[in-house]
């Protein structure tokens, strides 16, 4: 319940945070790419979360859709835009995270 009210939290504060006029330039390349890994995998960690550790593709996907999503939305704000390499950054901090947490989960003793 509490990964599923801040995974709810986070992306509506990435859809609201990010249309905000101070959201233009407030992390410099390259680090913002850092920020998208880190965002993005944290993203799928809490959605791994939510879905009881269960089929990781789809997890991927469904970060991968908020990444796409949160694209889409920066091609029509005023002084942002949409770059492939934020959706790239997206999916990898997705992927990465995903790849390590079915690792841990594969070590896991049964419940």
């Amino acid at each position: 319940m509490a990964a599923a009210a801040m995974l709810l939290a986070m992306v509506a504060a990435l859809f609201h945070q990010g249309a905000q006029p101070y959201a233009v330039g407030l992390i410099p390349s390259p680090w913002d790419k850092l920020a998208h890994l880190s965002l993005f995998g944290l993203l799928a960690a809490l959605v791994w979360l939510v879905a009881n550790a269960r089929r990781p593709w789809l997890v991927l996907m469904a970060v991968t859709s908020i990444g796409m999503a949160d694209e889409l939305l920066q091609m029509r704000l005023p002084g942002r835009q949409a770059g492939i390499d934020d959706l790239i950054a997206d999916v990898l901090g997705a992927a990465v995270v995903l790849w390590i947490l079915s690792r841990l989960a594969r070590r896991a003793p049964p419940a």
